[in-house]
């Protein structure tokens, strides 16, 4: 079982990528954004707590975003690995999610980052702004602070993993198929190494 923390700033192509791997690897992709648009949408229990916290106006706690992660991992049987996408976004979250592999007798084998520029960021959101309806990826001061938050608060947990040894870089400028390459040569070393332990 393999599972991968996917990482980068809003605009550095981890949806997309994540697609290409799943459909690879047969791995199942864990967004919290979908999460909350499911749990939200279905009125669950979960999914009213958060609203609890979202109708004044503040940000969901980690311990919901966590039970909702929680309910979606034991849903899976038997899966081949999980990437987990948006999350964690905190250090905070990061100990709360190693918590929950642990309970699941599994861990996280990777954070792999995609690296890729502030002026490519921006550029990448503003044209996806112009098909994607999002208002947030049309104006440029807006992607700019998304940008900031993502620098002050998300970044940090790469430097977490990095702690660990379990930290990868890739270059995520270039095609989507060159930088599916890199992203397939980093999981398959990690492959090996999960081989060569068992």
């Amino acid at each position: 079982m393999i599972n991968i923390i996917l990482f980068g700033p809003p605009g550095s192509g981890k949806g997309t990528q994540a697609a290409i791997l799943i459909e690879k690897y047969g791995l199942e992709h864990i967004s919290t954004g979908d999460l909350f648009r499911y749990n939200l949408k279905n009125d669950t229990e979960l999914g009213k707590e958060a609203r609890t916290f979202m109708d004044k106006g503040m940000l969901v706690p980690d311990d919901v975003t966590i039970k909702m992660l929680e309910a979606r991992v034991l849903e899976s049987k038997d899966p081949a690995g999980f990437i987990f996408d948006g999350f964690p976004r905190t250090i905070a979250q990061a100990d709360a999610l190693m918590d929950l592999m642990k309970r699941q007798s599994s861990e996280i084998n990777a954070l792999v980052k995609l690296e890729v520029s502030r002026d490519e960021i921006i550029s990448r959101l503003l044209e996806r702004g112009k098909t994607s309806g999002r208002t947030d990826d049309q104006n440029e001061q807006t992607i700019s602070k998304r940008i900031d938050v993502y620098l002050e608060e998300t970044a940090p947990v790469f430097g977490y993993y990095d702690r660990l040894e379990k930290s990868y870089s890739v270059d995520g400028l270039g095609t989507i198929e060159e930088i599916a390459h890199r992203l397939h040569a980093v999981i398959d070393h990690l492959c090996e190494l999960q081989n060569e332990e068992s």
